[in-house]
């Protein structure tokens, strides 16, 4: 069961128009990632601007998701990453996961817990979640890295864990994670710029953000590397590496939505305290987004 969160899933952006969510749009792209080849979705993480939308917009944003989708890719809910463990429970009781294969969920943010205190809130959550969860380390928003050995330790805790989104970008940890991980936990990339060579060490994917603009290349790229044909992946990965720095050189996902404007997807709108793109940057991943595109096959 868990291969179906193998090779690239998607972090999918919530298109804006006058500060309200863009539902045509976001057909629109889901359409355009499923037709690009990707394996999953991921509804509400960092990418779709989860933090600045309230309850009831994250809940119209999976239900139209499910709708559209019908079935056809699984639906990861991101939207269970919280700092308050007793809140988070009680969330979890009340809400209803038909047509959620998964929560990702990433580890207590700001308040700075220790490694305990992960592994006990992780624990928390697992007694009353009713639905495979997919740990998620990202200390560049956190400022709180999970180390390896309690992503362990909670993997071989609970066959509910059933995998892990390393967002840390750091390879000897992700490498430990792999080498020490019980059978059928996968490990994904959460940084799309070391996404090739984590699979080189073992892992089985991506949680990308490019994947919006371009879930074919992307997803071309993680294929060929999971079939061990590292030369195409390369290949590939050389032709869009350089648009990365663009669509982070002011955060995400003010980059990617820019991306998804010039591309025709949706407007470039971010919410509060985003902003979005400068003109001179703008101008900058134009002219490299559109180059890798015209030059993809």
């Amino acid at each position: 069961m868990n291969s179906k969160f193998h090779g690239t899933g998607v972090a999918v952006v919530t298109p804006f128009r006058d500060n309200k969510i863009d539902f045509d749009s976001l057909g629109r792209i889901l359409d355009h990632v499923i037709e690009g080849g990707v394996k999953f979705l991921v509804m509400l993480g960092s990418t779709g601007e989860t933090a600045t939308l309230n309850e009831a917009e994250s809940r119209s944003i999976l239900d139209f998701t499910i709708k559209h989708v019908d079935g056809k890719l699984p639906i990861v809910a991101g939207n269970f990453g919280m700092n308050n463990t007793l809140e988070l429970t009680r969330k979890i009781q009340r809400y209803s996961f038909e047509g959620i294969d998964a929560v990702l969920s990433s580890s207590p943010a700001y308040v700075k817990p220790s490694q305990e205190g992960i592994y006990r809130h992780y624990m928390e959550m697992q007694e009353v979640c009713p639905v495979p969860i997919i740990l998620y380390n990202v200390p560049g928003r956190t400022r709180s890295n999970m180390e390896w050995s309690t992503t362990i330790k909670l993997a071989k805790a609970s066959e509910k864990f059933i995998g892990i989104k390393e967002a840390s970008a750091d390879l000897i940890q992700t490498t430990r994670i792999i080498k020490n991980r019980p059978e059928g936990f996968f490990v994904t990339s959460g940084d799309d710029e070391v996404a090739l060579p984590m699979i080189a060490c073992g892992g089985e994917g991506v949680i990308s953000v490019i994947a919006n603009a371009l879930p074919r290349q992307f997803s071309s790229m993680m294929d060929a590397a999971l079939m061990n044909d590292y030369e195409t992946a390369r290949k590939i990965n050389n032709k869009t590496y350089d648009l990365h720095h663009w669509l982070y050189v002011e955060g995400n996902p003010v980059g990617i939505k820019s991306a998804m404007e010039i591309l025709g997807l949706c407007t470039n709108d971010v919410r509060l305290p985003l902003a979005s793109m400068s003109q001179e940057n703008y101008n900058h991943l134009k002219e490299v987004l559109l180059e890798v595109k015209d030059g993809s096959s």
